[in-house]
């Protein structure tokens, strides 16, 4: 099958780097690079051929026009026109398939204002702030252009609509919570009271303007997302030795939402190994873990976010006497290999419309260093270095230090504390939750409970005596607050 020629067109000297980035992704993207051949003007090789009707005859036979505006108009001709109006008259009078991205910016050319304004008569325009919101709106366009033709008829699963669902079916807490979290990460500015539900979604692609939801958005905000798609749990356990044990000494598996994994899973992790009171000046408010936080909150992210939710595996993370071990089901997107993730490389998420939210909530970067960090601090913790494999499935092997005496800062505590405990306050159950809310201050008392094996009662219980004892103390409201572990050499 022929491609698809896909014009882009803009003023040059106001998007010179986004219609280089742009042109490279789609060229470089395992779907998108089959189906479609992009084309820039400048790109055009020199020829005896009037410069006006050489990219006029290119917008005019395009399969799909592209039109980046923003903030200047361009060069005009005899007749007051600029060639992006030219350009995108040429689309519209030979009936191409036009999309029109619109960069937010603080002034506009009344003449460009004039041009966006002739758009909204026939065209669905989406607005864009930066380079990364711009390609993940083209991503999602193109994919409904190949819908549209019938060239695909199942979406990469991060952009299928799932037709059984609805709004109602997304938490509006959690999305309120995530709002709140991409303010203070990344600044994100629209907000539930003035914008809605269905606008927030709409603006990742999470959803169409006559509220259809995508997979993503039930993944990330869903009410109960395993109800949908079962294998999306993730499945932790932690072995004595360096083999599998059945059964394992201790196995959770969690659900919930792709943060709510996240986070279930690192305090797992957090909470079953070592760590002692350090200074301040560590990662992690004083608390010095065996195994980096950073690295730790990396590896499993990574498996979450960029796994293949079309397998009916689920997510592994395995903690062994010698190494944590994460795997998930899926391969590196084309272009990646194991030891380019070792160094700076470039961002290829595979799945796009899911990563951008996560990006929004500072669960992970765009810069192609999340790998490359992970293995620095591993090093800088004077660890063995991380290992990625990649077989049927992916995995990321940390290192543990298995020669290392570490005190445990629970240890450290309790040697600390003369108030007898009762029977149901053991050193055992005070140990886990001073591990797990030193990984996440932020935990909730159901999460205690599945850590602890213990009721919610149980867990109300424990952290009241433990307040009692001067070992915890909770700053700001019950919701929204957080837990802080005293050190009671201070």
């Amino acid at each position: 099958m022929a491609k698809f020629r896909l014009f882009i067109s803009s003023v040059q000297s106001e998007f010179a780097s986004e219609r280089r980035k742009l042109c490279d992704y789609i060229r470089q993207d395992a779907l998108l690079g089959q189906m479609f051949v992009p084309f820039l003007f400048e790109n055009l090789p020199a020829e005896d051929q009037n410069v006006q009707e050489a990219y006029l005859s290119e917008a005019a036979r395009s399969d799909v026009y592209i039109g980046l505006f923003g903030e200047k108009y361009g060069y005009e001709d005899e007749q007051g026109v600029s060639p992006t109006e030219r350009e995108f008259d040429a689309a519209t009078q030979n009936s191409r398939y036009r999309l029109v991205f619109i960069k937010n910016v603080a002034k506009r050319n009344p003449k460009e204002q004039q041009l966006i304004a002739k758009t909204e008569e026939s065209v669905v325009r989406k607005t864009f702030d930066s380079y990364e919101q711009l390609q993940l709106a083209v991503y999602a366009a193109l994919v409904r252009f190949l819908e549209v033709k019938e060239i695909v008829r199942i979406s990469p699963f991060d952009a299928s609509i799932n037709e059984n669902a609805s709004l109602a079916d997304i938490d509006l807490e959690k999305v309120r919570s995530f709002v709140n979290l991409a303010k203070a990460k990344r600044d994100y500015k629209l907000t539930l009271e003035k914008d809605g539900l269905l606008s927030i979604l709409v603006s990742m692609d999470l959803a169409t303007e006559d509220g259809r939801v995508t997979n993503s958005a039930l993944l990330l905000f869903g009410r109960n997302p395993q109800h949908f798609f079962r294998p999306s749990e993730v499945k932790c356990a932690q072995f004595y030795g360096v083999d599998v044990q059945k059964p394992a000494p201790f196995y959770q598996v969690f659900g919930g939402t792709i943060f709510e994994m996240c986070d279930q899973a690192v305090t797992f992790v957090m909470s079953h190994i070592d760590a002692r009171i350090g200074n301040h000046s560590s990662e992690d408010d004083g608390v010095e873990y065996e195994l980096p936080v950073s690295a730790v909150h990396e590896a499993i992210v990574n498996a979450i976010v960029h796994r293949d939710y079309t397998s009916n595996a689920s997510v592994q993370v395995m903690l062994f006497r010698d190494r944590l071990e994460i795997w998930n089901p899926g391969r590196l997107p084309i272009g990646l290999t194991t030891d380019k993730l070792k160094v700076k490389h470039k961002s290829i998420p595979v799945n796009p419309i899911l990563a951008h939210p996560a990006y929004l909530a500072g669960y992970i970067e765009r810069l192609g260093t999340g790998t490359k960090d992970l293995v620095e601090a591993c090093l800088a913790k004077g660890l063995k270095a991380p290992e990625f494999i990649e077989d049927e499935d992916f995995c990321t092997i940390i290192w543990r230090s298995t020669g290392a005496t570490v005190e445990k800062t629970t240890e450290k505590i309790t040697e600390k504390t003369t108030e007898k405990t009762t029977e149901k306050t053991t050193e055992k159950t005070t140990e886990k939750i001073l591990k797990a809310i030193m990984a996440n201050p932020y935990i909730t008392m159901n999460e205690l409970a599945n850590i602890c094996n213990l009721t919610t009662d149980g867990i109300y219980w424990n952290i009241k005596k433990m307040k009692s004892q001067g070992l915890l103390t909770r700053i700001g409201p019950d919701r929204g607050g957080y837990w802080k572990v005293n050190d009671k050499n201070n």
